[in-house]
């Protein structure tokens, strides 16, 4: 239900006025009988009230009703809308992906970048208050994708990635230099990197540690994931028969990993399949689930031509009266 609020409510003590025009027509109005002395009223009818009488009156009502009615619309009453308070919850985050070939491997279905992306999607899909960005490296890195509220365009930019995109090899540092440049300048009061990896840190001029350095610096957390079941995984190997699965080794550069989350205020996560990669992604979006606006809503409309209206209605009135029914012969 609207709520009427007014622009100019110091204008609404201009209604004080109405109670010295009532006491003015009150004491007029008994001026305006004429009074004699009889001895006895027995030969004098009794009074007789007719509807012009009345009429008067309600003209009188309809010019205090008038002053009123324009008094509220030079106050400019306004409909509203019930204030409400809302929380947003929106944080910035950059997910920065590795990209290299080892993320070809088989130990996750159908292999490690498609079911990073797979899962990657679902989350970013469930953040509509977020601005999010994408950032992928292998031998190098670069920004897929910069801070947006567009899920559309993240989610299809992320279906777009794929190995052999840059130069292969892996570069952490480089990945997550490149994801706190895009953060460093944000005004947001919650900002965020997930960054997902299967290697060991191998190329880029940047080391992890001097990029971590960086993301404290600019008070940006960072959510480490290492992607690998323990031991050895399935991986596609190009020979001369054609493409053979041959198992080699997972290593992961967990002690790195855990240092950058760490020294961040992050924590590291190890998702040895599709299954626990999930739940990680769904525990960070818990983590991350933090109410950072207070937002007051409201929608107002003008409506002081509706008591204009009425005045002028009013007014027609008054004049009709005192020109048919209540006209006065001069």
């Amino acid at each position: 239900m609207n709520n009427i609020t007014f622009a100019n409510p110091n204008l609404l003590y201009l209604l004080l006025i109405i109670a010295p025009v009532i006491a003015w027509y009150v004491l007029n109005h008994k001026r305006t009988h004429a009074s004699i002395q009889v001895s006895t009223i027995k030969g004098i009818g009794k009074k007789h009230i007719t509807y012009k009488h009345i009429l008067r009156h309600v003209v009188f009502a309809f010019r205090v009703f008038v002053i009123a009615l324009l008094v509220l619309a030079i106050a400019r009453p306004q409909s509203t809308l019930s204030w409400k308070n809302e929380e947003s919850e929106g944080i910035d985050i950059v997910l920065a992906i590795d990209i290299s070939s080892s993320m070809l491997a088989r130990d996750f279905q159908p292999d490690r970048l498609e079911a990073a992306k797979d899962l990657a999607i679902q989350f970013i899909a469930g953040r509509r208050n977020d601005r999010i960005g994408l950032v992928v490296f292998s031998g190098e890195s670069f920004t897929q994708c910069p801070l947006t509220t567009d899920q559309s365009v993240v989610i299809n930019l992320f279906r777009d990635i794929k190995s052999g995109m840059i130069e292969d090899g892996t570069a952490i540092g480089m990945g997550l230099a490149t994801a706190v440049s895009r953060l460093k300048d944000s005004d947001a009061v919650s900002k965020v990197i997930i960054l997902l990896t299967d290697g060991v840190n191998n190329q880029g001029v940047i080391a992890p540690a001097t990029a971590a350095e960086l993301a404290q610096t600019f008070d940006i957390r960072v959510y480490t994931i290492g992607v690998g079941t323990e031991g050895m995984a399935p991986y596609p190997v190009n020979t001369p028969f054609g493409v053979q699965i041959q198992n080699i080794p997972v290593e992961i550069d967990e002690e790195t990993l855990q240092e950058i989350a760490q020294n961040t205020g992050g924590e590291y996560f190890r998702a040895t399949d599709n299954n626990k990669l999930k739940q990680i992604y769904e525990q960070i979006d818990q983590l991350e689930k933090s109410k950072i606006e207070v937002k007051e809503f409201s929608q107002k409309e003008e409506e002081y031509l509706s008591f204009v209206l009425i005045a002028a209605l009013l007014l027609l009135s008054d004049m009709i009266l005192r020109n048919t029914l209540l006209r006065q012969i001069p």
